[in-house]
């Protein structure tokens, strides 16, 4: 086994994101390389193989660290290394699945050939059934992504940017109009047989080097989540790398993309518009404030919320209180009303935000917040 070629190929591979996969998160395997733990639809969480099928790209994307033409070491996987690779450390124990990304290599429809072959063996003469997150290039063909949506449990391409203009600033060779196109065809073929992709089909954007704001990453998101039905979006913030034209660049500032995480959770999971969310004179998200605590100081007249009484939906706009907590003080202020803040911190509520904007039997639950951080401007 090339240890070399795994080492290469691993640690580029760090630069798509599926889910979990934080520097904090990783584990060593038994040949010295990460594996990523990743939470499932279902809630079970899996330990991922994170690699590429190859690190030569004939792109040249300003940001990209396997551009076309920048000098460092290149290397390429056969399918059957993969799912041998592979193979070995599912049958150790040590991954569940595989997270299987590439650059576009000196053709990029050989190379989504190659991605499907790779899951085909998988799949198909080791028997493997469990996760394949199998990446869609963006010029592949609409057979590949036919295959790519029958053989994987998780689909994805990445947008990099919101719009044409901005994907040319990072990108200059890419079409914004052919990716979506993508991920139209994968939102009709996935529509088309309900047991293909079970997990769904996501995207990424680059966060910072093409002077897109939170607000143009956010509609288009929830247009995207609207018309697509996908189910991840991954915000991914810039950090320059050398030897490639932007290595000079300011690293976008990590509080930025969990902003823009927090924002997108609101959009899928708390019920709010995209329209509720509010941004600065910029047109971006505020750093200093998470944007739910943002709506809530800027709302007065939904609070405070009355704990006992509260309906889901008012309970989950609420800073400090999410579904899973939200679910919990309901269902059990049918047995005996909640009297305290301590009551609500043993179901999971953070009560040092939650405090100032809810009553407990008609009592405030910590004396509100200054007048004058209820006009703070994002």
């Amino acid at each position: 086994m090339n240890y070399e070629k795994i080492k290469l190929l691993g640690e580029a591979a760090k630069y798509d994101i599926c889910s979990a996969c934080t520097k904090e998160g990783r584990k060593r395997t038994s040949i010295d390389r990460w594996i990523y733990p990743s939470p499932l639809p279902d809630g079970r969480t899996v330990n991922l193989l994170k690699i590429l099928l190859t690190n030569t790209c004939s792109n040249d994307c300003l940001y990209c660290a396997n551009r076309k033409g920048r000098s460092f070491g290149r290397a390429t996987f056969t399918p059957e290394e993969v799912a041998h690779l592979f193979m070995e450390l599912y049958l150790k124990g040590e991954v569940q699945g595989l997270f299987l990304s590439s650059a576009l290599g000196e053709d990029g429809i050989k190379t989504q050939s190659r991605i499907i072959k790779t899951a085909e063996i998988l799949r198909e003469k080791y028997r493997f059934k469990g996760y394949l997150h199998l990446k869609i290039l963006p010029c592949s063909t609409f057979s590949q992504v036919k295959e790519v949506v029958r053989l994987a449990s998780r689909a994805s391409i990445n947008l990099e940017a919101p719009t044409e203009e901005k994907l040319k600033n990072i990108a200059p060779h890419k079409s914004f109009e052919e990716i979506i196109k993508r991920l139209r065809w994968i939102h009709f073929l996935t529509s088309q047989a309900k047991n293909t992709v079970r997990a769904g089909s996501t995207t990424q954007f680059v966060v910072g080097p093409g002077t897109e704001t939170d607000r143009e990453l956010l509609g288009l998101s929830s247009k995207l989540y609207n018309k697509f039905g996908l189910r991840r979006i991954y915000f991914s913030a810039f950090q320059p790398v050398e030897k490639t034209p932007l290595e000079r660049g300011s690293p976008t500032p990590l509080m930025r993309e969990h902003r823009l995480y927090q924002a997108d959770f609101l959009i899928r999971k708390y019920h709010f518009s995209f329209e509720e969310i509010q941004f600065d004179e910029g047109d971006n998200l505020s750093l200093k404030f998470d944007p739910k605590l943002v709506w809530a100081l800027s709302h007065p007249e939904s609070f405070p919320v009355e704990i006992n009484s509260a309906r889901f939906l008012e309970l989950i706009r609420v800073p400090g209180i999410g579904p899973r907590s939200a679910n919990k003080i309901i269902r059990l202020r049918r047995r005996e009303k909640f009297h305290n803040l301590e009551e609500l911190k043993r179901v999971g509520v953070w009560t040092n935000r939650a405090g100032d904007f809810i009553l407990i039997n008609g009592k405030r639950g910590r004396t509100p917040l200054p007048r004058q951080l209820e006009l703070i401007s994002c």
